[in-house]
């Protein structure tokens, strides 16, 4: 009896050690993305200073590199693509339009602004969390992200107290275009947190990065050609370029190992700290004096992140099964499924062209409410 309840205490210690190193590592991977965050970041900032304005252009070296290296590993892998192009392909258009947006700012607002307006993702996250992937947070959670919140109103204080007015040559455009990028990252990041619980990584960045290169080659020759037309291309123009992809290269090869552990809310809050780094950037680089409400700033986010890391693993519903990142999911033959819209008993199978032939369902109820939503996005493209 002693001996099995010296067991029990063992196994009751190894498993605490290891649920403590598991949040020191999503902590440690959410700092990396948030220091390469702050690359991507502070590369913008110089095109803009050398007077490029080309943010498709931007993303189009790491979607290459994406698609070329994971589907390489694929192929060698002999690997048999699990999810329906449908998902990738809207995947990739939220993608590479939030990076264009937030990218597009920059010629309009500061660096400052950009990096705080960001943080709108994080309600966004939440809010869309809860209704698509029926996530339920614990009250720690909530205090977490106001805590977090909270430090980055001290960070606009800071500005205020400091009269840095500096900013581009429209900041409420550009400030609006912060805002719909951070909404766009939102959508893709609950996105992604619903397809890598389901398909494998490495297939998700190589289909990601094949359809994004399309789109992107595409508004590239629609939008911007001109402006890559009078590009002097010297180093001053190439590095910023090779630093934005190498940085976000590294960030969209990160970032899905913390979505499969902690999930997109805190993937979003870690990112909090980009502004932390972005001032070090602003004093270190531009050498541009920084207010002591920063430092004040970083403390109450790092307090706010920490609260949210420890407020433990949302809770299950009653039948025990955990409400985050569970939804039923499975590619079946829908030809016999009823889609919305037909009369009791009619089925969808002789209709050409029907998104509901052959495609994806949620086998929860693939046509209540939110449960719905993301399949029907992607199989709404494949019209």
């Amino acid at each position: 009896m002693e001996y099995g309840e010296e067991e029990f205490g063992h196994n009751f210690e190894s498993k605490k050690m290891k649920g403590i190193w598991a949040k020191l590592k999503a902590i440690a991977i959410g700092q990396f993305l948030s220091l390469m965050l702050t690359g991507t970041a502070f590369a913008s900032s110089l095109l803009v200073r050398e007077g490029i304005d080309a943010p498709t252009l931007q993303s189009f070296i790491n979607y290459i590199v994406l698609a070329v290296g994971y589907g390489a590993y694929l192929l060698l892998k002999k690997h048999s693509w699990q999810g329906h192009w449908g998902f990738y392909l809207s995947l990739a258009i939220i993608d590479v339009e939030a990076n264009y947006t937030v990218v597009k700012s920059y010629q309009y607002t500061s660096i400052t602004s950009v990096m705080l307006l960001d943080c709108w993702a994080i309600p966004c996250v939440l809010l869309l969390t809860a209704l698509i992937l029926h996530t339920r947070y614990f009250p720690g959670h909530y205090v977490g992200v106001v805590i977090c919140v909270l430090g980055l109103c001290l960070v606009l204080l800071s500005d205020v107290h400091a009269e840095d007015h500096a900013g581009g040559s429209n900041a409420l455009l550009g400030d609006f275009l912060v805002l719909l990028g951070a909404t766009l990252y939102a959508i893709a990041n609950t996105y992604e947190e619903f397809l890598v619980q389901r398909f494998k990584k490495s297939e998700i960045l190589a289909s990601l990065g094949f359809f994004a290169a399309i789109i992107t080659v595409a508004q590239v020759y629609i939008l911007e050609r001109k402006q890559i037309e009078a590009i002097h291309w010297n180093a001053k123009a190439i590095l910023p370029f090779l630093v934005y992809s190498g940085c976000q290269l590294a960030f969209s090869s990160a970032f899905l190992s913390l979505l499969q552990t902690d999930g997109s809310a805190m993937f979003n809050l870690s990112l909090l700290t980009s502004d932390m780094y972005a001032v070090a950037i602003r004093s270190l680089v531009y050498h541009e004096s920084v207010d002591w409400i920063y430092f004040v700033a970083f403390g109450t986010v790092a307090v706010g992140l920490v609260i949210y890391s420890s407020s433990g693993e949302p809770p299950s519903e009653p039948d025990g099964h955990s409400t985050t990142n569970k939804i039923p999911y499975e590619r079946v033959e829908t030809s016999s499924i009823e889609p919305p819209g037909c009369p009791e008993g009619e089925t969808d199978s002789g209709r050409s062209g029907s998104p509901w032939k052959d495609g994806y369902v949620l086998l929860s109820d693939s046509r209540r409410g939110a449960d719905g939503l993301l399949t029907t996005l992607s199989l709404v493209i494949q019209q």
